[in-house]
């Protein structure tokens, strides 16, 4: 495992992160091309809803698991951090505005009426909410202004945008799905990984 870990960070300190920004968004673009030219199924604008908000979910996962994985395992892939974390606040956008434009076209009434009547969307949209200011600040500028320990409090964000996203995937299909329930514990066990358990310290007694 070490020595699959070395190979890896070895790897990618070779692999800038900027190709992420240009290629990130292509999966998109080709999901859209697929509903408009008629490939996905009779209802092609809830499909290209479900799999762009999957694919949020995933980011937003892959992100989170960015610090267990050099904390437990070696792996250092923060360099892609902001990267993944702005494709995941784009991909939830996307999501947003296939559900406004394709989905309810706009039609503002329906609109808060879902917000009112469906608690996953507004949880959702509480989700979203809370990315809002980590991609607003997700930039070097940000970082020097806010100072270290602020900007690093900030983004804790992520953690309750995250829950909210599985919580809003887990209320969105009918029924107890398994799918979304491994999303949640999947997210619930990174969560956990982050925390920093107390060292226990044992006096030494005289004897």
């Amino acid at each position: 495992m070490t020595a699959i870990v070395n190979r890896l960070n070895r790897a990618t300190r070779k692999l800038p992160a900027w190709p992420l920004y240009i290629l990130g968004p292509v999966p998109i673009v080709w999901l859209y091309y697929l509903g408009f030219t008629g490939q996905l199924g009779v209802d092609p604008v809830k499909a290209i809803e479900h799999q762009i908000g999957t694919w949020a979910l995933q980011l937003l996962i892959v992100g989170l698991a960015i610090t267990p994985a050099r904390r437990h395992l070696g792996l250092n892939l923060i360099k892609y951090r902001r990267a993944i974390g702005l494709l995941a606040f784009f991909f939830v956008l996307a999501h947003l505005l296939t559900w406004l434009v394709l989905d309810i076209q706009l039609l503002w009434g329906q609109i808060w009426a879902d917000l009112l009547k469906r608690p996953y969307i507004t949880i959702g949209m509480g989700g979203l909410m809370l990315l809002l200011p980590l991609a607003v600040t997700s930039n070097n500028l940000s970082l020097r202004r806010m100072g270290a320990a602020a900007w690093r409090r900030l983004h804790k964000l992520t953690y309750g945008a995250v829950l909210l996203g599985a919580l809003h995937y887990v209320m969105l299909v009918k029924g107890w799905q398994l799918t979304p329930i491994i999303y949640l514990l999947v997210i619930l066990a990174l969560l956990a990984l982050r925390l920093r358990m107390p060292r226990v310290r044992f006096a030494r007694q005289a004897g």
